[in-house]
């Protein structure tokens, strides 16, 4: 955390100083530095400073701000408040929200980083088109060209494809990274256009928890909230007597909300359990760590559940009242004997530390579960969180605060609505089955139809597993679109290149995704070049097309999309208009807040929602104002209970291959012989998405273990540390001064075996492909699995400066036939691999 004032030499302090004195080593001697000063680290840590630290920035004539803008960080869910001071229009300091009491005045090291994005040298600052070169050749040529040139030309295409009757070969791949509100837009103008292939980033990040949060309790979202719930005046999560986190690191990956939860923790004395493959800074922090094998988090969840039951450790009163297919599931996990001692062969955990955890956890309220990418990136990642959403459930740990389900989301809670549109639509053919690697499926073989026209808001090329597919894909792809902040490595497949603002350049609101929880912030500085918010990009696109359509009347795009809209203010303000349930979230409300405001609020006198299902009046108005039908409901599904089994659940997800209630599956790149999937190339209609077609699978088939033979470890991806943000932070100075060196994580038994010391350059293969790195070896991690950092690449210019590797997208390592057919999220928390050492 960053705060003014007295404070002590911190290891984070250490690697600020030393980076810049060893940024122009190799990435082997960098880590070998760092290994030998760690002692007379640890020593200096624990020494405060001899006087009191001085700020001389204050009162200094140069350095005292003339204006301070109320803007936010947007690297992480967070949600944190930046005061960004300004000197004649720029900025010279960026400070926290201290009235926060989430947020307490602090940020990690990634606000300031912010900055970096406003004031770098390779910021994109005008449309181009390519003039010459491949597809993904560094040497592609792009010349500028006026924003008018670049919206006909893609208007003319989008066109064109549509008059051949090829509306559905158009498609549209959003990212976290857009301002709020933008994929209404985006939808809007593929209604208008005929297309059904408009999709979001869910399938990359976390789809699946919101998707199993609305089956079983009718809304897609995080549970609880971090700090007082304003209805009860109690704290919410902070009140947690015990906290349950299963893949989640959340002390790299959310920071900031999860000091709160520290502190919290240092008064209620609540248990902090952790269970992850690898030792991370969460970790460090729990008072119990677990590592099952990777991709067997299922198989831990269903022993819990039978230890539960079969105990009579649940909350009887709570499942008699408010849950349906209880009885079911207690048959279910009886009858598959998932006990703690059949999950301990599954996951190596000990049945009885299975037992005692199950035990904490129901005998424990409230308590907290938490979840992100861990349990996300595995392919029966909806089947896992289903089963946690019953744990919670069967043990009244659902709708009270400080307990709930809280699984990191990646959209708007419900959808940001805009007014009707005016005229008819064409009729949409049926959308591409989920998951992103079924767009270069697509384009490569023309099934079930062929893509023909791309726009994106990220960068497939690191975001989508099977890398090498995906560019092969991508050099094929007729048209594409790439719209971002920098030249990325999806940017030397484009056609056409679009510049967007960073967050500083915009007035807009960002959102905690975790619980709901939403903050105004005001624009900071002037756009950056030409460039353009994301929502400016697609009202102009839409103005565009109206004078190039020969089908439509102009007004058919420009009555739908009004120019008043480019105001964020008016925009929001329609929102609020038209989207149910968020009446109260007012721009002069979120403006004055200091503490932002939860969705979902319907009028301006309420409090808004941190405990949703909450036995209480504010959570039933609140209700009702999303649906007239929720009268009365306090769970927001059919029956209005929690529903864990139902016959009509079974039929909708057995048409897809899965059931109600999950059986044990994982990976088949998980060493031993285990149950796994099967897919059909029959598609059918998919029942978590229905605007979607997916493949039907198989559930049981017993997996061989031959892949083994030549590739003996586990591997994982995931963030490399808390000072990076997917690949954007890679382009400032910040992040790749202190992270630019790709360091896997390898058990030092491991390596030995492998020849391999630390700070050794190293080479990672799986069965796809091979990537470089650099071994860190850590005690922290199981000896048969290895970490693999991701979002490095291969155009990262910021290493150029630093004179750190280039890296080609760990995605190379990932097998993208492996998904969950229900959500479409990939599986990259376990591949095959093995490791040798450069020579």
């Amino acid at each position: 955390m960053t705060s003014k004032g007295r404070k002590k030499t911190s290891r984070r302090g250490f690697l600020q100083g030393v980076a810049i004195s060893t940024a122009a080593v190799g990435g082997a001697e960098l880590l070998k530095k760092e290994v030998a000063d760690a002692a007379s680290v640890e020593q200096e840590q624990a020494i405060p400073l001899q006087s009191t630290e001085f700020d001389f920035t204050q009162k200094s004539a140069a350095l005292q701000p003339d204006k301070i803008v109320n803007s936010a960080c947007q690297f992480c869910n967070s949600l944190c408040r930046l005061k960004v001071h300004l000197k004649n229009g720029r900025i010279v300091d960026v400070l926290g929200e201290p009235n926060d009491p989430v947020q307490a005045g602090g940020f990690c090291i990634k606000g300031p980083m912010m900055t970096q994005l406003v004031y770098n040298r390779f910021r994109l600052k005008s449309p181009m088109k390519r003039v010459g070169g491949d597809k993904g050749d560094s040497n592609s040529q792009f010349e500028p060209i006026s924003w008018n040139e670049a919206l006909s030309i893609i208007a003319s295409k989008f066109l064109a494809l549509r008059d051949a009757g090829e509306a559905r070969a158009i498609a549209n791949k959003t990212s976290g990274r857009l301002p709020r509100g933008t994929g209404s837009l985006v939808e809007r103008y593929f209604s208008l256009l005929g297309s059904p292939n408009n999709t979001d980033v869910g399938p990359v990040c976390n789809d699946a928890g919101g998707n199993a949060l609305a089956w079983t309790f009718g809304l897609g979202n995080f549970t609880n909230g971090y700090g007082i719930d304003d209805a009860t005046k109690k704290e919410d999560l902070g009140s947690a007597k015990l906290f349950l986190f299963l893949g989640t690191n959340q002390a790299e990956t959310h920071p900031v909300t999860f000091a709160y939860l520290l502190r919290s923790r240092a008064k209620t004395k609540a248990k902090l359990v952790v269970i992850d493959p690898r030792l991370t800074p969460t970790g460090a922090q729990a008072d119990e760590w677990i590592a099952p094998k990777p991709h067997t988090d299922l198989a831990l969840v269903l022993a819990m559940l039978y230890h539960i039951v079969t105990n009579n450790l649940y909350d009887a009163a709570f499942v008699k009242r408010w849950v349906l297919g209880f009885d079911e599931l207690k048959k279910h996990l009886i009858s598959f004997s998932y006990t703690p001692e059949w999950a301990s062969i599954v996951t190596d955990v000990p049945a009885s530390k299975i037992r005692l955890l199950a035990e904490a956890y129901a005998k424990t309220k409230p308590a907290a579960i938490f979840c992100n990418a861990g349990i996300s990136h595995q392919l029966g990642a909806f089947d896992t969180y289903r089963c946690l959403t019953f744990l919670a459930a069967i043990t009244g740990n659902i709708g009270i605060n400080g307990g709930g389900c809280n699984f990191m989301h990646n959209t708007w809670p419900g959808s940001l609505n805009l007014p009707a549109i005016i005229g008819k639509t064409p009729n949409k053919d049926i959308a591409l089955p989920v998951g992103p690697d079924y767009f270069a499926q697509s384009i490569i073989s023309g099934k079930p139809y062929q893509l023909k026209a791309i726009v994106t808001q990220g960068n497939p090329l690191l975001a989508c597993s099977d890398t090498v597919k995906v560019q092969q894909a991508y050099r094929q792809l007729e048209f594409y679109v790439y719209t971002g902040l920098f030249m990325e490595e999806s940017a030397y497949y484009a056609d056409i290149i679009l510049p967007v603002t960073s967050g500083f350049e915009m007035e807009t609101v960002y959102m905690r995704r975790d619980d709901r929880a939403i903050r105004w912030q005001e624009q900071v500085v002037a756009p950056v070049g030409e460039s353009k918010p994301d929502w400016h990009i697609w009202i102009d696109l839409a103005h565009a097309t109206a004078k190039l359509d020969k089908r439509n009347p102009p007004e058919y795009w420009r009555d739908n999309f009004p120019s008043s809209w480019k105001d964020y203010g008016n925009l929001w303000a329609t929102f609020l208009r038209n989207t149910p349930g968020m009446g109260g979230m007012t721009q002069q409300r979120l403006s004055q807040r200091k503490e932002p405001l939860r969705w979902p609020c319907p009028t301006v006198n309420h409090p808004g929602v941190s405990t949703l299902y909450l036995d209480h009046p504010s959570w039933y108005e609140a209700a009702e104002a999303l649906n007239p039908n929720n009268i009365g409901k306090r769970f927001l599904t059919p029956s209005g209970k929690v529903e864990i089994y139902t016959p009509q659940l079974q039929t909708r997800l057995a048409e897809a291959g899965h059931s109600a209630l999950p059986s044990f599956y994982t990976h088949p790149e998980v060493t031993g012989k285990h149950p796994t999937i099967e897919y059909a190339s029959e598609l059918v209609k998919n029942p978590v998405n229905p605007q979607a077609l997916t493949q039907k699978v198989k559930l049981g088939k017993i997996s061989s273990g031959e892949v083994h033979k030549q590739y003996p470890l586990m591997g994982m991806t995931g963030r490399p540390s808390v000072v990076h943000f997917h690949s954007v932070t890679h382009w400032t100075y910040t992040g790749k001064q202190m992270n630019g060196v790709r360091l896997v994580q390898i058990h030092p038994k491991t390596a030995q075996t492998a020849g391999i010391e630390n700070g050794d350059e190293i080479i990672v293969e799986s069965p796809r492909g091979a990537i470089k790195g650099t071994a860190l070896l850590w005690q922290g991690i199981r000896e048969d699995t290895i970490f693999v950092p991701n979002w490095f690449g291969s155009q990262q210019k910021m290493a150029e400066d630093l004179t750190t590797p280039y890296y080609e997208a760990a995605n190379v390592l990932i097998d993208q036939n492996y998904y969950d057919n229900l959500s479409g999220q990939q599986a990259f928390k376990c591949f095959a691999c093995r490791l040798k050492k450069v020579t």
